[in-house]
């Protein structure tokens, strides 16, 4: 397969995968009261969801061939 092709897949199952993060029932799970190093835990689930989705897609397209 050609690799433009591979990683346009890959970056659409990040892409469905961070629609998973952000949708209702995973954000009610966080949606409590309680902190982490004084951050709220939505806040900080947010965030690091975010942080993660970005390394996911700069690591997918970094992607060499191996």
């Amino acid at each position: 397969m050609n690799r433009s092709i591979i990683t346009g897949q890959r970056l659409a199952a990040v892409f469905l995968f961070g629609c998973v993060l952000f949708n209702y029932p995973v954000i009610a799970l966080f949606n409590k009261p309680g902190e982490i190093a004084d951050i709220p835990l939505l806040y900080f689930f947010l965030f690091g969801a975010w942080a993660l989705l970005i390394v996911l897609m700069a690591w997918v397209i970094e992607r060499r061939r191996e």
